[in-house]
């Protein structure tokens, strides 16, 4: 979701009004991927790293999450949507883990898609997490298997193809465990400002990919 920032501020208007525009686009875009044949759609909401900006800033995403949870789960219900969210549980406030629980248990059955939040996430921590919560006796012997099924909701599948928004060429931090095949695409637009047009590009860009997975 790179670019939320930038796009209010080309635009005159405060640096919050930009996350509350990415995070309001994170279903449009969802919806318009769903409804192209998309099964998993992953956003990469709040990082372990975005402790680190600004208290006020940090309040406000927040705030926002709970906010956007909370309005949205009678939306995704409706829509037959499961909610999934990847990442860890220190620093969240129990407010905010209560109706983050509340949605993923009300939507577990739902099967017209997953979306999932990577939220209070980082790649190279959830491959920390997978080996410390693996048997110890299995040291020396662990398998890629392993640790897939010790991920974070390790039902979610390894990514297909990786879009970063805001003309940003970084992976930073996300899923490594699960691009390691990923087809990577770089789009200038900022987050708020991708569409359904943008949509059909990302899917008619992977489809054109020839994918050798190293053969």
């Amino acid at each position: 979701m790179d670019g939320n920032r930038r796009w209010a501020k080309a635009r005159g208007l405060p640096t919050l009004e930009g996350h509350r525009r990415g995070y309001g686009n994170i279903n449009k875009i969802a919806d318009a991927l769903f409804s192209l044949g998309v099964s998993y759609v992953t956003a990469y909401i709040f990082s372990t790293e975005n402790w680190n900006r600004d208290k006020n800033e940090v309040s406000y995403l927040m705030d926002l999450a709970y906010e956007r949870i909370t309005k949205d789960l009678k939306i995704l219900d409706e829509k037959n949507i499961r909610l999934c969210v990847l990442g860890r549980r220190d620093r969240v406030s129990k407010k905010l883990l209560k109706v983050i629980d509340n949605a993923v248990d009300q939507t577990k059955d739902n099967d017209g898609g997953t979306l999932s939040f990577c939220f209070n996430y980082g790649g190279q921590q959830e491959i920390v997490d997978a080996v410390n919560n693996l048997d110890p006796a299995k040291i020396g012997l662990i398998t890629t298997t392993d640790i897939d099924n010790h991920l974070y909701a390790p039902d979610i599948p390894p990514i297909d193809i990786l879009v970063r928004t805001s003309g940003e060429f970084r992976i930073s931090n996300f899923m490594l465990w699960r691009i390691s095949y990923s087809e990577l695409m770089f789009m200038s637009k900022h987050f708020p400002a991708l569409n359904k047009k943008d949509a059909q590009i990302i899917v008619q860009e992977y489809a054109s990919r020839q994918r050798r997975f190293g053969k």
